[in-house]
């Protein structure tokens, strides 16, 4: 009842027309084809599809199990591991000096959002390993670069990410795990963390946890911390001082082990400089915030293929009007009812505009020229698709009605796995600050003014085609009204220091809708040359679909921005007694 059919033709669509991906690949040194791109990206979908999509329905129902420190996953997913490392699907964007294939990161995201598609607990694991292996191919040691990127690049051995304990949560100042330098350059860590996704498992040997901790001269807060890498087996190939104190029981994203982990003096080494962890740590964040992205996309694109799919076999009452041709009974498939084709035409522009922004994001990660993009873009997608990813499966799950509500049909594992995607890796109210106050009002709007300048260029493409020209239009309204609302937060915040957070949110969703208008209009005019009329007619009517329906949303985003002294009372703690 949940299946999976990779959309290799609008991946295809997305990379070779709308993005023109190979002909910056041809002025690069991948050696990668369109057409080499896309067996690469028909076999993931192959293995997505028949090997790893079976799989997400026992995760969520049999889940993980701890016993005694150690913890099993469903044979399944042990089972899909091996495939995937034997594919030598980890090494798919790493580099060929560390045993990769160095293939650009749009093709590795392409094969992340198929992964997550149909299976996200599952993908967890090698998603955060892919994180390591940029945290340590930047700021690790030559010594510990040689001992264990191409044991992380062949998926031999996995990795975690250990920031979080009881009481720092998103205040990472506030971590009290500790490290003792040793005579010998290593350092002895103890301290608990908890939520460690992947903390202990059963699909690799070894995992490497990257810790925050303190150093015993450590400044106090976050200026203080130092990055050290643990693993759970040592270089001798004795265990280390890490032990699983338990799994929490979740929500969602069952087959993830999600853990206690208690360090007790292990053994590890520093990655980065002391005191400087956070730097070196971000790396892995940000890598991991945009496969989190990723996971919002996934839902969004599970959610969107099932509901079509099932809108189009329930029948249900006669619809007021009929497309021409369209079959007669006493019944119609729900498609063709108005508030169904509202919520379906939803999820569509959603799912195809979300990736959209997502390629292109990864596309810019290849180039050096474009990393201020990337540091804009990366908060925003964060949490713009993981919204979406939940809103979109929410949404889907009203076209089952009530069979939607049942585990049977599969769109309610989606709901509720999809929704961890808004709190980890920094939660969107976080990644909404840091958007505003670090990245746009740090330097006073001049990374983000570019971005729209670069933007606004499409606008100028549609006005030359009629069919587009509306969609251009669009497009620039809403880049204006992000400038003004920008140069309003400028002027005025020094003046008002908490306005910038009280609004972050709808700022960040205001910039996320006006991407959206980029993504739709830039495909609409794209699609135009292409020689597929079902093609044009779709991707126009999607644009058409985002301007009339979606970015209206939009005006009510910049109507809360710039009311800057609308009031936002204290709450009374006596009412909580």
């Amino acid at each position: 009842m949940w299946h999976y059919r990779p959309p290799l033709a609008d991946m295809r669509f997305v990379i070779e027309q709308v993005l023109d991906a190979p002909a910056r690949w041809a002025a690069g040194d991948s050696g990668l084809d369109a057409d080499t791109a896309a067996q690469v990206l028909e076999e993931a979908g192959r293995f997505a599809a028949q090997v790893l999509q079976p799989v997400n329905a026992e995760g969520d129902t049999c889940g993980c199990r701890w016993d005694a420190g150690r913890v099993s996953l469903p044979a399944g997913y042990r089972h899909a591991y091996r495939q995937f490392a034997e594919g030598g699907w980890p090494a798919l964007a790493c580099d060929p000096e560390w045993g990769g294939q160095g293939l650009p990161q749009l093709v590795n995201m392409a094969l992340y959002e198929m992964l997550n598609s149909a299976c996200h607990a599952w993908t967890m694991y090698p998603g955060l390993a892919h994180g390591a292996y940029e945290c340590l191919k930047a700021h690790g040691t030559p010594l510990l670069q040689q001992r264990y990127l191409k044991r992380i690049v062949s998926g031999e051995w996995l990795a975690t990410m250990c920031l979080t304990e009881a009481h720092a949560g998103s205040d990472l100042g506030l971590l009290r795990t500790r490290a003792e330098p040793q005579p010998d350059g290593s350092v002895r860590v103890s301290g608990t963390k908890i939520f460690i996704s992947g903390g202990e498992h059963d699909l690799t040997d070894n995992i490497l946890h990257l810790v925050l901790c303190r150093l015993p001269d450590a400044p106090p807060g976050s200026k203080g911390l130092s990055l050290a890498l643990v693993p759970r087996l040592l270089p001798d190939g004795s265990a280390n001082g890490v032990r699983c104190d338990g799994i929490e029981r979740k929500m969602g994203i069952k087959g993830s082990a999600t853990c206690t982990l208690s360090f007790e003096a292990a053994t590890g080494w520093l990655v980065g400089e002391p005191h400087r962890g956070l730097a070196a740590m971000f790396v892995m964040m940000n890598a991991a915030r945009l496969q989190v992205a990723m996971q919002g996309l996934g839902h969004l694109e599970m959610a969107t293929q099932n509901a079509l799919r099932y809108a189009f076999e329930r029948l249900q009452m006669r619809a007021a009007r009929r497309p021409e041709g369209s079959r007669t009974g006493p019944a119609d498939p729900i498609a063709l009812h108005p508030a169904m084709r509202r919520t379906l035409w939803k999820l569509q522009a959603h799912t195809e505009g979300s990736r959209v922004l997502a390629y292109w994001c990864a596309m810019l990660l290849d180039e050096p020229a474009a990393q201020g993009h990337v540091a804009l873009l990366t908060p925003v997608l964060k949490s713009l698709l993981t919204r979406l990813g939940f809103e979109g499966a929410s949404d889907a799950q009203q076209v089952w009605g009530g069979h939607g509500y049942l585990h049977d049909w599969g769109i309610e594992q989606s709901v509720r796995d999809a929704r961890i995607a808004l709190i980890y890796e920094g939660t969107n109210e976080i990644q909404a600050v840091d958007l505003l106050q670090r990245k746009v009002l740090g330097d006073g709007g001049a990374a983000l003014g570019a971005l729209l300048d670069e933007l606004a260029q499409e606008a100028a493409l549609c006005a030359e085609h009629p069919a587009t020209a509306a969609a251009g239009t669009a497009l620039l309204q809403q880049l204006e009204a992000v400038r003004q609302a920008t140069a309003a937060l400028v002027e005025g915040h020094a003046d008002d220091t908490e306005w910038p957070q009280r609004v972050a949110g709808d700022y960040l969703n205001g910039v996320g809708l006006a991407l959206l208008a980029w993504a739709w209009a830039r495909s609409a005019r794209v699609a135009l040359a292409q020689p597929d009329e079902r093609l044009r007619e779709h991707k126009l009517a999607i644009a058409r679909y985002g301007r009339e329906w979606l970015l209206p949303e939009a005006s009510a985003c910049w109507q809360r921005v710039l009311a800057r002294h609308a009031a936002l009372p204290w709450l009374d703690e006596a009412a909580v007694s």
